[in-house]
């Protein structure tokens, strides 16, 4: 079961607020195809999956939407599938990296986002280009931290993730600082970008 967004839906696609653990299968099959997509291309196939079985298993995703500090939005597709989803924290940053440049309280962390190959950019059958999920879902998530009152909301991206950080840079995100992301034991390099939210 999930609860519409409906200001952030559009011809195409409908985001939803997943509020039933059931949807966490569906939200694990979305991430396992979207999380290798924006890894590092030096970054090895073993450590990728064993990252996803840890962090992004239907196990875990049904604990996210069970919990009171985390959210899972999802972009659904008018035939019923998944196009792809966020993960919202609301909490303080806990890597000592962050917390030394995300200083304002309460603030919100975009954990996750990511949308399926093919649903980037969205064209009707009437070549009238719609706002595609990815946007739909970065607004979701900018207004779901803004209504729990952060005054901050910031997110990590790889360094070397061009593409992410141009469209997180058109989406009101600036660099605030950096920090380490742990593959499964290998350590990669992440810009912290944050937007105010007062």
């Amino acid at each position: 079961m999930a609860a519409s967004v409906d200001e952030f839906s559009a011809p195409g696609f409908a985001i939803e607020a997943a509020t039933d653990p059931a949807l966490a299968p569906a939200v694990a099959d979305v991430a396992a195809a979207t999380f290798p997509l924006a890894c590092p291309p030096h970054s090895r196939p073993e450590d990728i999956a064993a990252f996803i079985r840890e962090n992004l298993g239907p196990a875990n995703f049904a604990a996210y939407i069970a919990s009171s500090e985390s959210e899972v939005l999802v972009a659904r597709a008018d035939d019923g599938t998944l196009a792809g989803y966020a993960l919202v924290h609301h909490h303080a940053p806990a890597d000592a990296d962050v917390a030394a440049v995300i200083t304002e309280r309460p603030s919100s962390e975009i954990s996750k986002m990511y949308v399926l190959p093919g649903h980037h950019a969205h064209i009707r059958p009437s070549e009238t280009r719609t706002a595609p999920p990815s946007h739909l879902l970065m607004r979701a998530a900018i207004d779901r931290a803004r209504q729990r009152g952060s005054a901050v909301v910031w997110l990590g991206v790889n360094q070397e993730n061009e593409r992410a950080q141009r469209f997180y840079a058109k989406m009101g995100f600036h660099r605030a600082g950096v920090k380490t992301f742990d593959l499964n034991g290998r350590v990669e390099h992440d810009y912290v970008l944050r937007q105010s939210l007062t």
